[in-house]
């Protein structure tokens, strides 16, 4: 149960009350008559020109077939939408809200439900929900662990890949260690981006999992593990690995994008991402050489769905649904996985799409230096989002650098 129990009868009746005003997603009619004219004002990161540029196409096409306005509020960081909500809820802003929708993910995720931030459950009465399967890809279900039951829709699914300029390092590092090693023969050569950027802080889950002695206790949350113990290896891994960064660690890329320039200059040979075209989508416009490639670790790597939730005081709820279902529509799925579009993979189940649905999706072709799903291998599951937050921090205080 995700509201907190309350113990008077007067609070029962103004939850109650909230909730018969709110809009029902099981009467999907009723939804879509009250989101026409409505303005949905959806926070999301707004560090990419291919990202941004599928914002604005799917506002494009809302616009048109439901008469729902879409406005992207461009975020460097999640945190700045949720410091919004809880600003507003402290300010007794129970309606009204300016964040209608959130491109969210992880530790935020976990943040508004605790606090009950959320509208809620509605995800799981879109009809574009039948498409997506729970079961045979829990992805989609649980966010960093935590169940996502219904109070965010998933909308992309994404994976850790290393890519390399094969011209300058044809055999890249598979592991952890080798990447140590090669980086110490290799100085600067390397780099991810500062944390808590959210590529930056999934570089260090990922060297975690592979360094720490029992990877399984990364699903429960960090106070229940011996937290010194299972980083330990991890922290003499950073000790040695970050005077051999890109400028010798003394500075750090502020975005994932970045790393694409510096690789485009020549000042480094190995990064990373979490979209597995993205090198793909680099080369073709001319940002990477045709050299460059995508791998995987030996080990395998992180991967997620990202999510879109509505705060519990938004202003255009219905518009809101109108949209995330859209956005698991069929149509905008294969658009998203398009690799001269996004390249992001789909939270659909083909087994669930009809024969003229999955062409869409078998009609597209991959990049040049995207790796075919199955040599992706099986996604780790992202850690507890309290292993973030415990992570992030502690680089900080150990390695944090301002510019």
């Amino acid at each position: 149960m995700f509201r907190r129990l309350t113990t008077t009868l007067s609070a029962l009746l103004l939850a109650s009350a909230a909730t018969a005003q709110s809009p029902d997603p099981a009467d999907w009619d009723a939804v879509l008559a009250e989101a026409r004219d409505q303005t949905v004002y959806w926070h999301a990161w707004g560090g990419s020109t291919l990202t941004n540029d599928f914002i604005a196409w799917a506002g494009g096409e809302v616009a048109d077939r439901f008469g729902v306005t879409v406005k992207q509020v461009k975020l460097s960081d999640t945190a700045e939408a949720v410091s919004r909500v809880i600003a507003e809820k402290a300010a007794g802003k129970d309606e009204g809200g300016a964040v209608d929708l959130i491109w969210i993910n992880g530790k935020n995720f976990a943040a508004m439900k605790e606090q009950d931030l959320l509208f809620g459950p509605w995800a799981e009465a879109l009809p574009n929900w039948a498409l997506v399967d729970p079961v045979a890809n829990p992805a989609v279900a649980y966010d960093f662990t935590v169940p996502t039951v219904g109070f965010e829709a998933p909308w992309g699914m994404a994976q850790i890949v290393f890519f390399h300029d094969t011209s300058r390092l044809p055999e890249p590092p598979r592991s952890m260690a080798a990447l140590l090693d090669w980086a110490a023969a290799n100085p600067g050569r390397f780099a991810f981006p500062q944390p808590p950027d959210f590529l930056g802080s999934t570089f260090l889950k990922q060297a975690l999992y592979e360094l720490t002695p029992d990877p399984a206790i990364l699903q429960a949350p960090v106070d229940q593990a011996d937290y010194d113990a299972a980083t330990a290896p991890f922290w003499a891994f950073l000790e040695a690995l970050t005077p051999n960064l890109w400028r010798g660690g003394a500075a750090y890329p502020q975005s994932g994008p970045r790393l694409i320039q510096l690789m485009a200059d020549g000042e480094i040979d190995l990064a990373l991402s979490f979209n597995p075209n993205e090198a793909s989508n680099a080369i073709a416009n001319s940002e990477l050489p045709e050299t460059v490639r995508t791998y995987v670790l030996d080990a395998g790597t992180i991967g997620n769905a990202s999510f879109v939730a509505i705060p519990y005081n938004a202003t255009a709820k219905a518009g809101a649904m109108v949209l995330a279902n859209f956005l698991m529509s069929p149509e905008a799925q294969a658009r998203m996985q398009d690799p001269s579009v996004w390249g992001v993979g789909t939270v659909l189940s083909m087994d669930r799409l009809p024969p003229e649905d999955r062409a869409r999706f078998d009609a597209l072709s991959l990049g040049v230096a995207t790796l075919p799903p199955d040599a992706l291998g099986q996604p780790l599951p992202e850690p507890h989002p309290s292993w973030m937050v415990r992570l992030e921090g502690d680089w900080i205080a150990r390695f944090g650098v301002s510019e």
